[in-house]
């Protein structure tokens, strides 16, 4: 059997193929589908920038195919998202990973605010903790880290609602999983949150 890379993290990037039309539809709903598409590649790579700084092992997860792109092949071992619900899709990556890794650690490309220090952060909070959660001030999470595979913390969770941090701590207490948090950030949902978390705002 092969031995599990202990001493390194898993950092997996779950991220939508940039389609017109299909990347945030929400913020669509008020600039149109190619302002929308503008701004979704914008986090990608910001997003891409900040995996690039953390020394860990990327593995960067489509939607739906794997494109040759910006994301170098040599840099992200990538692969495609399972099919059904997100909590489905990351089920299939953790549990893949879990193989070879102890630490593992999801982010998304939806927020502006995080930094390669959070990753390295989270990957610190593992050594003492069974999970770490980054939340977001929605309700949601931007970061969630596992030491070992509990797939608990990703099953029968009402996606997409304020109810994911509350649900996700929930679940963890009830299996008496150790959990650390670190710093609420903001994620860009809507054009709104763009205009005042985003990329393009004073503060970048």
């Amino acid at each position: 059997m092969m031995r599990k890379t202990m001493n390194r993290v898993a950092l997996i990037i779950m991220i939508k193929n940039p389609v017109l039309g299909k990347a945030k539809t929400r913020i669509a709903a008020t600039t149109g589908d190619e302002e929308a598409l503008r701004i979704y590649k914008l986090l990608l790579d910001y997003t891409r920038k900040v995996a690039e700084a953390t020394s860990v092992d990327r593995y960067l997860y489509y939607s739906d195919y794997i494109e040759d792109d910006v994301w170098s092949s040599e840099v992200f071992n990538k692969r495609v998202q399972a099919r059904g619900d997100l909590g489905n899709r990351l089920r299939d990556a953790f549990s893949t990973l879990s193989k070879d890794y102890d630490k593992m650690i999801v982010i998304g490309s939806d927020c502006a605010g995080i930094t390669s220090n959070h990753i390295l952060t989270a990957a610190a909070a593992l050594d003492n903790s069974d999970m770490v959660l980054g939340p977001v001030h929605d309700g949601g999470y931007y970061l969630l880290g596992m030491n070992g595979y509990h797939p608990e913390l990703i099953s029968d969770i009402e996606w997409s609602t304020d109810a994911v941090t509350s649900q996700t701590l929930s679940k963890a207490e009830s299996i008496n999983l150790s959990t650390t948090k670190i710093e609420t950030l903001h994620d860009i949902d809507y054009h709104e949150d763009w205009l005042t978390y985003g990329l393009e705002t004073e503060k970048h």
